[in-house]
């Protein structure tokens, strides 16, 4: 039961102003700590949001080291839209490999007429390859070429028979290590340089052709040639695709040269 402690020496109006101004003192008191708690819980809430998106942020960085690679993503590679795995060098070393030991009967091996080019060899698993795919393989294999750093659009790129690829010599010739000799008939494929970026199953890092980056990746960007170095764009693409992503594996999956996000 509340007590009123009245001052007898002043008239009750008297008192009753004496408790109004006291009312008045207590509600803004109130009015202010209750203001103040508003913003202790807001910036709680800001804080708890912050570090629940950290913490996302750090389990995706682990799932992706903690991710089994495949085989084929020593090499570049990419799914093509209709679903054959293509594989291609990054140097002479690699090149050599794809080659002698990924090279089987039924795939299709594409290089182009420039010096420095990778080799990229289609998988047919035992199916018909289709021309979308050797097109797609083409604008690989072109956009992986020099052509990309010196701002071609475009190569001389063709196709053969794995059989028709051999590091036998012509006479008096000398192969380097990762160049082989083209034997036969070679088939010339329409080609542009033709670069995109996503994020395939299991959060891996897929460059190629744009139909075949968008059939298989829900986050991606697409590139251009530009002005931007590797490093720099590989901070960008790691933002647009959601963040945290191993800069390092951006990097290896781009080709020698500059860029621009389209």
């Amino acid at each position: 039961m509340a007590r009123l402690v009245l001052d007898l020496k002043k008239s009750i109006e008297e008192n009753a102003s004496d408790y109004y101004e006291k009312a008045k003192k207590i509600k803004r008191k109130i009015s202010g700590a209750e203001e103040a708690l508003q913003k202790s819980i807001k910036k709680l809430m800001e804080l708890e949001e912050k570090r629940e998106k950290s913490e996302e942020k750090e389990e995706k960085l682990s799932k992706a080291k903690e991710r089994k690679k495949e085989w084929y993503e020593k090499f570049r590679w990419f799914i093509s839209s209709d679903d054959f795995l293509v594989i291609g060098g990054r140097d002479a070393a690699s090149n050599e490999i794809i080659i002698k030991k990924h090279a089987e009967k039924n795939d299709l091996v594409l290089h182009t007429d420039m010096a420095g080019s990778p080799f990229f060899v289609v998988k047919a698993d035992n199916k018909e390859i289709p021309k979308t795919t050797i097109k797609e393989a083409a604008d690989a294999t072109c956009t992986f070429s020099r052509a990309w750093k010196l701002g071609l659009q475009t190569t001389d790129v063709f196709y053969v028979a794995p059989e028709q690829v051999s590091r036998k010599a012509k006479s008096g010739e000398y192969l380097t290590k990762g160049a082989f000799m083209i034997y036969g008939k070679t088939n010339y494929m329409e080609n542009k340089a033709n670069l995109a970026i996503g994020l395939a199953k299991d959060n891996a890092v897929m460059s190629g052709p744009l139909e075949a980056v968008k059939k298989h990746c829900e986050k991606y960007v697409i590139l251009k040639q530009g002005d931007e170095k590797a490093s720099s764009m590989a901070k960008k693409i790691s933002h647009k695709l959601g963040g945290n992503l191993d800069l390092d594996e951006i990097i290896r999956a781009l080709p020698a040269g500059n860029f621009k996000l389209q």
